[in-house]
């Protein structure tokens, strides 16, 4: 898949989950993943130092 596709399929993903959702719900599905996203770089960054 190439880097533009790869975007697409984001873009689309996003609009796929905030249809029908109010912006309130948006924002909070927003920061979940923001904060999955978060502790993901942290859990890498661990690993990293550690090995």
């Amino acid at each position: 898949m190439q880097s533009c596709e790869f975007a697409l399929s984001i873009s689309a993903l996003a609009a796929v989950i905030a249809d029908g959702k109010s912006p309130e719900e948006i924002a909070l599905i927003s920061s979940i993943f923001m904060q999955l996203g978060d502790t993901l770089s942290t859990i890498a960054a661990h690993q990293a130092l550690c090995s």
